[in-house]
């Protein structure tokens, strides 16, 4: 996959300035782990009404809120795909005016929906983290123009849903897998209820193989590079193959694999352009917590996301390699080769073999 020239330049990790950042295009991304925000009395409410529920329940449900084709929600820029149906969900807390989230699922014919746009409405995690569509249908483009038609593409199972359902390519996740279960605190106690609505609701369960295979998947993202990048190979069936990797799926690894990738975040805001000043106070909380390492993500003009590697072995891990922070170098990465970046997007070739150094 070459990345042709009128496309975004790749920068890398530890080059990257923090001026460098805040050009390219944000995505919205849930807060990692350890630190959490939540807006006023949100989380109390969505609680008191959780209280209220029957035990057996999960705490919200799916609301339809909207359904048509591709040119009712021309917002979404999906013109390129007139073939898709598109329904906008909301999750929904009995008791609290607003939801606590707003979904865009796509379908095509009589397939299950996919999850193609989210947009959280509280401070905690809820279901899934925040995507920003516009980045997907750049990747989503650029893989039809340059990646192989038998090639096979790893990522993990959302975006790898996403990615099959615009550009056709074989995915090795196909199935709604479902983790890490993404929940406020709170809720956590009724995990097993949630996990139940979850599978109702997306239905077309996956396969005990799949669900292996994922977490497999989560094991090679979560060693280091070299042999990282061995059990990805072994996942693609020794075909050519491509991984895409999030920014925000450093949340979720983190989720599920805690002991061995530890990620912190802190919103920093960006008053009048000051980019010196965010730099500055960027690093002094990097100095007072002890952390190893950060990359920054603009939200929006007035907010910047910093995110933190909190000990000096979860930098050592692939995924964290993959990424753009102070202690990586992705255009250096041997163990998997970097082809293309768009926004939170960074996509990487597998080698057939591995390389004699990492």
């Amino acid at each position: 996959m070459e990345q042709a020239q009128e496309e975004q330049a790749v920068t890398t990790g530890a080059a990257q300035t923090m001026e460098g950042a805040l050009t390219r295009p944000s995505n919205r991304i849930l807060p990692s782990l350890g630190i959490f925000l939540v807006a006023g009395g949100f989380l109390v409410l969505s609680w008191l009404a959780y209280l209220s529920l029957s035990p057996g329940s999960a705490p919200y449900h799916y609301q339809l809120a909207e359904e048509g084709g591709v040119d009712k929600f021309g917002k979404l820029g999906l013109d390129a795909w007139p073939d898709l149906g598109i329904s906008k969900h909301e999750i929904r807390v009995e008791g609290v005016d607003q939801p606590l989230a707003v979904g865009y699922l796509a379908r095509r014919g009589d397939a299950t929906s996919v999850m193609l746009g989210w947009e959280n409405r509280s401070g905690e995690p809820v279901v899934f983290v925040d995507g920003k569509l516009s980045e997907l249908t750049v990747l989503a483009a650029a893989i039809t123009k340059h990646v192989p038609k038998d090639a096979v593409i790893l990522a993990w199972w959302d975006t790898s849903r996403q990615i099959k359902l615009l550009t056709g390519y074989e995915t090795v996740f196909i199935s709604h897998l479902g983790e890490p279960h993404i929940t406020p605190l709170p809720w956590r106690a009724r995990s097993g209820a949630i996990e139940k609505y979850e599978r109702e609701f997306w239905r077309a369960p996956p396969s005990a193989e799949e669900s292996q295979k994922f977490q497999r998947f989560a094991d090679a993202l979560a060693a280091d590079p070299k042999e990282g990048a061995a059990m990805l190979r072994e996942l693609s069936g020794g075909r050519e193959a491509y991984v895409a990797v999030h920014l925000s799926d450093l949340y979720k690894l983190g989720l599920m694999r805690p002991d061995r990738l530890g990620v912190a975040y802190k919103d920093f805001p960006l008053q009048g352009g000051d980019v010196h000043g965010l730099s500055g106070m960027v690093k002094r909380w990097l100095v007072d917590n002890n952390y190893t390492g950060y990359t920054v993500y603009g939200l929006s003009e007035n907010v910047v996301r910093a995110y933190f590697l909190t000990d000096a072995k979860s930098g050592n891990t692939l995924l964290a390699q993959m990424l753009p922070f102070t202690t990586s170098q992705p255009l250096e990465l041997q163990a998997v080769q970097l082809v293309y970046q768009q926004g939170g997007y960074w996509v990487y070739k597998i080698p057939p073999t591995q390389p004699s150094s990492s």
